[in-house]
């Protein structure tokens, strides 16, 4: 099955004509880390984003290939993607095999599991997904519908869906690295935006009405918090960077992981201090605008969920406007406010321009404002 593209997210990312409904042969996979609270009071919040963005990294490399890819999607504190009917036991051993180095690696336990697309169906939960696709296979995966965001609830609720950590290869996971700086509002605030509609019967009107809510407060591509690419600026590789890097690497591979993360810096700094930002072919203007728009800022996991670089005042206008629709019986939402977008870089081949990047919140934004989220659901 080929997955449908997005070009346009404003446009089309709420229209589920845009997207193709999965089959009952189709599974969802989850991932994601446990313990969040203890791990965020430790300061250990970019470990967890880097955690999630491996899912993904290795998801999208043994799911999917750079002419066909797979729709995978980073959650701040997991991720989840879809499984091709062939690829199901591949995919259990992946997953195995992340929670596995998640936990000897970083200390860091993470939760994975598996859950077909029919069980969800029967319940009613249907999966649509699609690509945004901006060229090069350089994508992000889109999920309408509820059953995405259902499975992520029966795997941390029933052991029956659950894996168990076991070890095994994980490729593509060496082409994940965090080597920018975090990026200061620019506006007033950086502000995660989580909402899932009430009702699939409605979701469809309900999404465009937000989108078009939203816009009359601002544009989320005025709100984008990489602007045009100018706010990223490198990070020197710290001790911790590099040791972070290193964990995706086994053996020998270190070495070359090190020298390489090294030079890379070096040279991308040069680049960016000459004129025009270019260095032979090296051309980090180009980079850092395309860095911008390759970043998972806004996307679709049965609602939409966005990091923006708002204003007060408009930060005060979206929860309001947010706040009627719930009180409407409309939707549901949790946000959380950041001082910073946080990015993580899955770089596939630097020279075939194929580069994607993960941003959340400063202090795992996502994180809290799901937790905003499902303190509300209780409480119903």
């Amino acid at each position: 099955m080929v997955m449908p593209s997005i070009r346009d997210f404003s446009k089309e990312a709420h229209d589920p004509n845009r997207y193709v409904r999965l089959t009952g042969d189709w599974s969802v996979a989850v991932a994601d880390v446990i313990s969040s609270t203890t791990l965020v009071a430790q300061g250990r919040d970019r470990e967890i984003n880097f955690v999630a963005g491996a899912v993904v990294a290795v998801m999208a490399s043994t799911m999917g290939t750079p002419t066909t890819p797979n729709a995978c999607q980073f959650g701040g504190d997991g991720a989840v993607a879809v499984i091709p009917p062939d690829r199901q036991q591949v995919a259990a051993q992946v997953l195995q095999a992340l929670a596995y180095w998640a936990r000897e690696e970083f200390n860091i336990p993470l939760r994975v599991g598996m859950v077909p697309v029919e069980d969800l169906s029967v319940q009613g939960h249907d999966v649509y997904a699609a690509l945004h696709d901006f060229g090069k296979g350089n994508v992000f995966g889109q999920f309408l519908g509820s059953g995405v965001s259902t499975a992520e609830t029966w795997v941390k609720a029933d052991a029956k869906w659950r894996l168990d950590p076991a070890p095994g290869p994980l490729p593509g996971l060496e082409e994940l690295s965090c080597r920018w700086r975090p990026i200061p509002s620019g506006r007033g605030t950086v502000l995660c935006i989580i909402i899932d509609p009430v009702s699939s019967d409605t979701a469809r009107d309900v999404l465009a009405r937000i989108e078009a809510q939203l816009a009359t407060i601002v544009s989320t591509t005025v709100a984008a918090p990489l602007g045009e690419g100018q706010k990223s600026q490198l990070a020197f590789p710290t001790t911790h960077s590099l040791i972070t890097e290193l964990k995706t690497v086994r053996g020998f591979g270190k070495v070359t992981r090190l020298v390489k993360a090294i030079i890379g810096y070096v040279l991308m700094k040069i680049a960016t201090l000459c004129k025009d930002g270019k260095l032979g072919s090296l051309d980090m203007t180009y980079y850092k605008r395309t860095q911008a728009e390759r970043s998972d800022y806004r996307k679709m996991a049965g609602g939409p969920r966005f990091v923006l670089d708002v204003t007060e005042e408009e930060a005060l206008r979206i929860d309001a406007m947010l706040s009627g629709m719930e009180q409407q019986g409309l939707i549901h939402y949790g946000t959380a406010k950041s001082d910073a977008t946080v990015m993580t870089c899955l770089v596939g081949d630097f020279a075939a321009d194929r580069h994607v990047h993960f941003v959340d919140g400063a202090g795992l934004g996502y994180w809290r404002a799901a937790t905003v989220l499902k303190n509300k659901l209780k409480s119903l």
